[in-house]
């Protein structure tokens, strides 16, 4: 099989794992760093609880995510050595940055959390975990800033075949990292939110012990989601807006819009045949592309096809077109995902305030079977970003092909897919395994006698 075609699997495949754990690292780092400074801030033993409860999750989380990203930066060298040499100069600085935030900030107050219980001011352990989700938004920020330039690339020149950076600020204040950096925060809170609603909708829902915590948490949790998952759709209308400024056909792909349209309907189920480059069938809104991409109902909306013609004037000659039905169905994943979490954290915050949480344990059950839709709409958003972007690994200056290492073959490339797929999945499902564990295991009761450092150290024990 082509070594490219297996790279490029691979890559996905790692990245797609790594994923599923960073939005709730950053959602659960602040939640976690919240309930701590109240328990602070009141001395209420109730919000102690919360705080071991949900951080021993996080531990877990936190390493699980460890894992599976330490080998997303070897691939640079190992599958895509061409591209590292391209884009090298440019890469070196926000990797190195985020290098020195993730494993010495993140990594430094992550130990004081863990064993300073008991050990530290109370108000110095709570400004340890302000400081562990500092480091990992910060991390995270240093990260779209290195991708961002793969989408729109900015402050750099072309010398002897290499993209050289000129002008650090000017990667970092990249338009597109501004885009970005805001949906994946506010994805990270949704993600957590739903992940607190899911396993308190549980505890409710079984009388467990400890009815107070599972409360709270509840509501702390069904805010949370509710207010991420409407941010993450504002955020998220102006990026596609400035997706169809900057990249017209990612923009045409996600909505199968082959033909250039004035005024464009939103397409709501669309069958495509991509060889012909042409709807078989569809079923639309009129109008509303027009509307949702340029404010109004009039706005003329280029097809695929017409984008298609300027790229290949522009870049010579080519196809410049994505994998339309897997960019399209990706996206509406994660529309779809999106109102669904919407739905959910509206009819549990109505619970919440109604103090109905007794009555319907059922319904509380069914919010578990919740917990999976933020990971649905991550990894949607995700295929829609990177793949919409091919046949460009850095778009209008490095075509995906040109960028897979020479010396790597198919055979060997294979090897390391089928390695990785069984490493990944299992760690997976030892993450599924312990956070399941430890979710449905519940607070201490009252005759127990665990401190909150043994907790933590076993999660952590666990988790590795």
């Amino acid at each position: 099989m082509d070594a490219l075609i297996v790279s490029r699997l691979q890559f996905a495949t790692t990245t797609v794992y790594h994923f599923f754990f960073v939005p709730l690292t950053l959602g659960l780092s602040i939640l976690v760093a919240i309930m701590e400074t109240w328990y602070v801030r009141t001395g209420d033993e109730v919000y102690k609880k919360m705080t071991k409860f949900w951080g021993k999750l996080f531990l877990i989380n936190f390493a699980m995510g460890v894992v599976t990203g330490l080998v997303q930066e070897f691939q640079f060298g190992m599958n895509w050595s061409e591209y590292s040499r391209f884009v090298g100069d440019v890469f070196g600085a926000p990797l190195a940055l985020d290098a020195l935030v993730a494993f010495f900030l993140e990594s430094t107050f992550l130990g004081i959390w863990i064993f300073g219980w008991d050990r530290v001011p109370k108000a110095v352990h709570a400004g340890a975990m302000w400081a562990v989700a500092f480091g990992a938004h910060v991390s995270a920020l240093w990260i779209v800033v290195a991708n961002s330039f793969m989408h729109e690339p900015v402050g750099y020149v072309l010398r002897e075949g290499r993209a050289e950076m000129v002008d650090f600020w000017a990667l970092a204040a990249n338009p597109h990292v501004w885009q970005q950096y805001p949906h994946i925060v506010l994805a990270g809170a949704t993600t957590a939110g739903m992940f607190v609603l899911g396993i308190s909708a549980y505890h409710l829902a079984k009388k467990s012990s400890g009815r107070e915590v599972w409360r709270r948490s509840f509501m702390i949790a069904a805010v949370t989601a509710l207010t991420g998952s409407v941010l993450v759709g504002v955020v998220g209308h102006s990026q596609g807006q400035h997706m169809f400024k900057t990249q017209p056909m990612k923009m045409a792909a996600a909505e199968a819009h082959w033909e250039t349209e004035q005024p464009a309907d939103l397409s709501l189920f669309t069958i495509s045949d991509e060889e012909a480059r042409r709807e078989v069938f569809a079923i639309k809104l009129p109008a509303m592309m027009s509307l949702l991409t340029c404010n109004n109902l009039t706005c003329e909306i280029p097809g695929i096809n017409e984008i298609q013609a300027e790229y290949e004037q522009t870049y010579g000659p080519g196809n410049y077109i994505p994998p339309v039905t897997l960019v399209f169905w990706s996206f509406r994943v994660m529309v779809f995902a999106g109102l669904a979490m919407i739905a959910v954290a509206s009819v549990a915050v109505f619970l919440a305030l109604k103090k109905w949480l007794d009555r319907y344990p059922r319904l509380l059950l069914l919010l578990v079977w919740m917990i999976p839709l933020p990971y649905l709409a991550n990894t949607g958003g995700w295929l829609l970003t990177e793949v919409g972007r091919q046949p460009w690994i850095v778009f209008g200056l490095m075509r995906t092909e040109a960028g897979v290492s020479v010396s790597v073959s198919g055979g060997m490339a294979i090897f390391s897919l089928v390695a990785f797929v069984l490493l990944y999945g299992a760690a997976m499902a030892a993450a599924v395994y312990l956070l399941s564990k430890y979710g449905r295991k519940g607070v201490p009761g009252e005759s127990e006698t665990e401190s909150p450092s043994d907790e933590s150290e076993s999660a952590l024990a666990a988790a590795n």
